[in-house]
């Protein structure tokens, strides 16, 4: 691509490298090894969230080499920088998981600050674990100049006893363990199998989701997305991308022009249909946030009750992102649902062409039982639905893949926590009786501060052999491992006076995942009355990012969000 394709007059670059002004930041550039021609192109931010943290950010630095390259063969200007990870699955079961869905948004805004600061005219963005998706996204689409995503790709399966396996089962390990099920030789073996390479974990946990609705939204290249993190065509992706991106300036395509209200609706639907996380509950509607559209948890949730859900992968089902992959990828999952009414073909992606023009020429895949035709799906319900009712008046949310229709209604005592290591005591120690509904509160976005994930506990209580012989609520959420009756993102939270926070043990709790029923067997009456005797209940963080992101966090129903967003905006920032 010839670099006089671009009128830097109109890009935010101009600010920072055009004009006699501007000589001292041309210094700058020139201090660092760049050309005159270089410093005349436009400036393409690379933004990766490398850390060593876990295995699903070590890849990605290389891979942002690869669309650096990619950037400059079609005459652009790459410029990289990092961002923060916090890693689920390091950060799972202690305090530390405080710190997951806050990074979500130090994420976004970190890579707005830095685009903002240095003028860049694109973003190439790359993100390995779970909330770094999800805020790289909602930072495309809040600065809203040309940009595509890429995810880092998933981990391998590892091997144990001749069993593929992945951290799902040492999580569950855990509670085998506890109960004697599974000796310390045992545990250890499986826990140095399980993650045998680098990439994020590789069942439709929350990354693997929202990579797929990375594909499906359209901010990311059809295929880039399932192909694991050890595998070489993650380079060609990557390169690929850091071209696409010079196409998109050329041709003025945004994020904007891309995540429209029938691209969320196409992002819900691979969500359901691939029996993903109820973290894309939350994160979906925090995606629309940034573009001023209003797609809350009942929006997203109305989605997931009419799609089918049609690929069997782990937690709730038998294959991993991998194997997907090979059968024909997120782009075979996308085009049964298109050919069968579901899917929105007319949405424009980072390829500048239809969902419909990038699904015409894939065909459907006979010899492979991953993903089902969306004619004859494993449910006609999505793997995830929304629940309502006295005790969720702002909704909740439950991951139903896997289960049997007899496990989808249930009926207890309520069990109350206040915190989450409560419960996951009281479970490790075997304190509790089958039958109960166990309630994990103030662990919201402000009451926790952070709405921690609650692997740790309905791990052991799967490794338990208990998972469907009790129930677990909680205004907190559950990790895309999670499975069993298990519902999140509980509203209003009780940090705020929310029915879950009045609840007492022993009040009958009813879940209903058929009909969409969230209630405890109490009167409106009596519900007022404990109201008035509750009192806010005191939190250990009252100063740093914790306290800061407890001030200005929204509720799970809008995707506990920090700002006004794009409804708000008078100004964005590509047209500065």
């Amino acid at each position: 691509m010839d670099a006089r394709v671009f009128d830097k007059s109109k890009l935010p670059s101009r600010h920072v490298s055009v004009g006699p002004a501007r000589a001292p930041h041309r210094s700058y550039y020139y201090a660092m090894g760049m050309t005159a021609k270089q410093i005349a192109q436009p400036f393409v931010g690379v933004a990766s969230c490398w850390n060593e943290a876990a295995p699903c950010n070590i890849s990605l630095m290389r891979q942002a080499q690869a669309v650096k390259k990619g950037v400059a063969s079609a005459s652009g200007t790459p410029r990289e920088f990092c961002t923060i990870t916090v890693t689920d699955g390091i950060a799972m079961g202690h305090q530390g998981m405080k710190s997951s869905l806050a990074s979500r948004e130090v994420i976004a805004d970190s890579v707005e600050l830095t685009m903002r600061g240095h003028c860049y005219d694109a973003l190439v963005g790359l993100a390995g674990c779970d909330k770094s998706l999800p805020g790289m996204m909602m930072a495309m689409v809040r600065l809203n100049v040309p940009s595509i995503f890429i995810y880092g790709g998933s981990i391998l399966p590892g091997t144990f006893k001749g069993k593929p396996v992945t951290v799902q089962d040492v999580f569950e390990a855990v509670g085998k363990h506890s109960v004697g099920a599974m000796s310390d030789e045992d545990l250890k073996e499986l826990e140095e199998a399980a993650c045998p390479s680098a990439g994020s974990c590789g069942a439709q946990f929350t990354a693997n989701t929202m990579a797929t609705v990375a594909e499906a939204i359209g901010l990311a290249l059809p295929y880039s997305c399932g192909a694991p993190a050890p595998y070489d065509v993650r380079d060609a992706f990557c390169y690929t991308a850091g071209e696409m991106v010079m196409e998109l300036i050329a041709r003025n395509i945004r994020p904007r022009d891309i995540v429209t209200r029938k691209a969320l609706e196409n992002a819900a639907m691979v969500v359901a249909a691939s029996g993903g996380s109820t973290n894309g509950a939350l994160h979906l509607p925090a995606i629309a946030h940034e573009c001023g559209i209003d797609f809350d948890l009942f929006a997203v949730a109305e989605i997931f009750k009419k799609t089918p859900y049609i690929a069997d992968l782990k937690p709730g089902g038998k294959y991993v992102a991998k194997d997907m992959f090979e059968v024909g990828g997120i782009p075979l999952l996308m085009k049964t649902l298109l050919d069968h009414g579901f899917l929105h073909g007319d949405c424009m992606t980072v390829t500048g062409r239809t969902i419909a023009e990038n699904l015409a020429s894939v065909k459907w895949n006979d010899e492979q039982d991953v993903i089902r035709p969306a004619n004859k799906p494993l449910s006609d319900n999505g793997g995830v639905v929304g629940l309502v009712g006295n005790l969720a008046p702002e909704g909740a949310i439950v991951k139903i893949a896997g289960m049997t229709p007899e496990q989808l209604v249930f009926t207890g005592p309520a069990r109350c926590f206040d915190c989450e290591e409560d419960a996951f005591a009281c479970v490790s120690k075997r304190e509790y009786e089958v039958g109960d509904v166990l309630v994990i509160r103030y662990e919201g976005p402000k009451g926790g501060p952070g709405m921690r994930e609650m692997l740790s506990t309905t791990a052991a209580l799967y490794g338990q052999g208990m998972g469907d012989k009790v129930a677990l609520i909680t205004d907190g959420r559950f990790s895309g491992a999670t499975r069993g009756f298990c519902v999140g993102h509980v509203g209003p939270e009780a940090a705020v006076g929310g029915p879950i926070g009045l609840i007492r043990d022993g009040d009958i709790i009813e879940l209903d995942a058929i009909t969409g029923k969230l209630a405890v067997r109490l009167s409106d009456a009596e519900l007022e009355e404990r109201l008035k005797a509750w009192t806010p209940r005191k939190t250990d963080y009252t100063s740093g990012a914790l306290w800061k992101y407890a001030q200005t966090v929204g509720s799970a129903k809008g995707g506990a969000v920090t700002h006004p967003g794009g409804a708000a905006e008078i100004q964005c920032y590509a047209d500065i």
